[in-house]
């Protein structure tokens, strides 16, 4: 029986990539991070009672159980010509935290990994990681430079006491990249079009092993400037208060009480543009009660934010605004089965839109923006979850919303029409700026995970967002649909790892400008605007290999982008074609 449904599971693959390869755009995805970075319905291991899942060893004894982890369904993938989700195979179960790993590949492609690490004595655990990986970008498709190079070395330090576990990590990360996304304009060839971002963040956490009044403590900080005198300071604390496991007499139901309690402060200053500015600052208090009987729990609470925002550029004064902002906060679940969880809820919160997210988002933004923070005022949901056979895993939802200050971004026009190809970098038609709209929101989101046998996972995604706004026909440059199927199979007595990823997403709506020149008497640039221009879609097939030799010694390879597509990201942001990487990995 194993063998026929080793054999469908393999016929399953094959057929899917042929399906695949007949799609014509696809997403670039390169090995970026060892931990992928998408969010997966998985077994995880917890205990009981409400305990963490790293206790001391006199609590390592207590029962366990599997549970359904509930998280988004959708990719955090982000687009980027270099940047994107790890593909690279991972031995889940023999990894050594010591390693280093180097490969190369076409496009002048570059990658540096690795990590060390070491227990002391009074069981605290010391390391650091390091992380390069560099392309030449596309010679043949730009005369001017898309080269980009994306780094970070970072340390940790992992405590583990009698009451909780602390954690102290710093980074350094650096991205040194190119606007080079000019499609209504032919500079020269050696036009400046450089782009660079450094970010250091300093992060602790305070974990308690058990739920008793201060449950953990969250401290983060960042550190932000870019090539053209950006600067942006973000500081947040996070505490967790909590009484749980409180029986309500002999009927059987749980009672849990939790309070959190934030702040973060904000600020943000450009020196190119307006020279917008920005300083946030903004206290949170989320009071919540659960009651709980088996896997079936109804959870009823609040959230308040207290936000004191100012703003100001070269064009207006400083403006302030002091609000109060009260957001709903429940949800429910019946469990008939640990096959059948029904579930649903309201929520809502607010978001402070920093610069650093918006880099993150799309790394083309223009380097002055007018920040503000996006309000969902509510967001219903209702959905269905479970975990058949401990076999097949799902999660089923679909939710509808209110917000104000929806944030997404607008293409940029030239800034100078006078008649010059000599200009700034971010002067060809080629950046991004965050634009706001009140709204509502659609959501339709699936996700599973399948396990036909030991040694092969399967998982999809899907998601469906639909956003209907007050100002705008379209929102642009988000797709309605994004999905992702994947698959992870051992052979060999586990030393052969094969992984395939697909990325799919449906096209998207733009503004774009045509520009032309006129002549005398004065030499200037005409740009007309098209406010319903498309980005394409893209169907993104990726595969992975890793084969150890030795327990200390492994070869990889990774096919990247393997329909050749180069797709935009953005209007004019071409990435790169087929990519294949090959190298080795030393663990110790």
């Amino acid at each position: 029986m194993n063998k026929k449904i080793q054999l469908l599971s393999i016929l399953f693959l094959g057929v899917s990539q042929f399906a695949f390869s007949q799609i014509k755009e696809e997403k670039l995805v390169l090995n970026k991070k060892r931990e992928p970075e998408v969010k997966k319905i998985e077994k995880k291991k917890t205990s009981v009672e409400t305990i963490k899942n790293y206790p001391p060893e006199e609590k390592s004894q207590n029962p366990v159980k599997y549970t359904i982890t509930d998280v988004p369904a959708v990719s955090d993938f982000k687009t980027s010509t270099i940047q994107g989700e790890d593909v690279a195979p991972k031995f889940d179960g023999t990894a050594q935290n010591n390693y280093v790993q180097f490969g190369m590949g076409n496009y002048g492609k570059i990658l540096l990994d690795g990590n060390v690490s070491k227990v002391l004595d009074n069981k605290i655990e010391v390391g650091a990681d390091v992380h390069l990986l560099s392309t030449s970008g596309l010679k043949k498709d730009y005369d001017w430079k898309s080269k980009q190079t994306s780094a970070s070395i970072g340390a940790f330090l992992n405590s583990y006491g009698e009451k909780g576990k602390f954690n102290l990590n710093a980074e350094y990360g650096l991205n040194n990249y190119n606007y080079y996304g000019i499609y209504a304009l032919e500079p020269a060839a050696d036009v400046d079009l450089k782009q660079k971002v450094n970010q250091f963040k300093v992060n602790g956490y305070y974990d308690f092993y058990s739920n008793e009044i201060l449950n953990d403590v969250r401290v983060k900080s960042s550190f932000l400037k870019d090539h053209f005198d950006a600067q942006e300071n973000q500081v947040s604390i996070l505490a967790n208060l909590s009484k749980h496991a409180v029986e309500l007499g002999k009927s059987g139901i749980n009672l849990n009480a939790d309070l959190g309690v934030g702040l973060e402060a904000v600020k943000t200053d450009f020196e190119i543009g307006n020279k917008n500015s920005s300083n946030f600052f903004n206290t949170n208090l989320a009071p919540k009660v659960t009651f709980r009987k088996g896997e079936s729990y109804l959870m009823l609470g609040s959230s308040f934010s207290f936000l004191n925002a100012k703003n100001s550029n070269i064009q207006m004064e400083q403006m302030k605004n002091n609000k109060t902002y009260w957001f709903p906060q429940a949800e429910f679940q019946v469990a008939a089965a640990k096959e059948f969880k029904f579930y649903g809820g309201v929520d809502g919160g607010l978001k402070l839109n920093t610069y650093g997210d918006l880099l993150q988002a799309n790394p083309y933004a223009l380097s002055d923006q007018y920040l503000k923070p996006t309000e969902t005022k509510y967001h219903f949901y209702v959905g269905l979850r479970g975990d058949i056979d401990e076999t097949l895993k799902y999660d089923f939802s679909a939710g509808f919303g209110k917000m104000k200050d929806i944030m997404f971004f607008k293409a940029n026009n030239l800034f100078d029409n006078n008649y010059t190809l000599n200009r700034s970098a971010y002067d060809f038609a080629n950046t991004f700026s965050a634009v706001y709209a009140d709204g509502n929101v659609s959501d339709i989101k699936g996700s599973i995970q399948y396990f036909p046998l030991e040694n092969l996972i399967i998982d999809g995604e899907v998601r469906f967002t639909k956003y209907s706004l007050k100002n705008y026909d379209n929102i642009y440059n988000v797709p309605l649909v994004n999905a992702s199927i994947g698959a992870k199979y051992t052979m060999l007595d586990k030393k052969l790892l094969l992984g395939f990823k697909g990325i799919f997403a449906s096209d998207r709506t733009t503004n774009s400008y045509a520009i032309e020149g006129v002549g005398s008497p004065n030499m200037i640039f005409q740009s007309t605007e098209n406010t319903n221009d498309k980005v394409g879609g893209y169907a993104d097939l990726n595969l992975s290999a890793e084969y150890k030799i030795h327990k200390n010694f492994s070869i990889f390879a990774l096919g990247n982008n393997l329909l050749s597509s180069k797709y935009q990201t953005y209007k004019g942001y071409k990435v790169l074609g087929a990519q294949i990487l090959g190298g080795v990995k030393i663990t110790f």
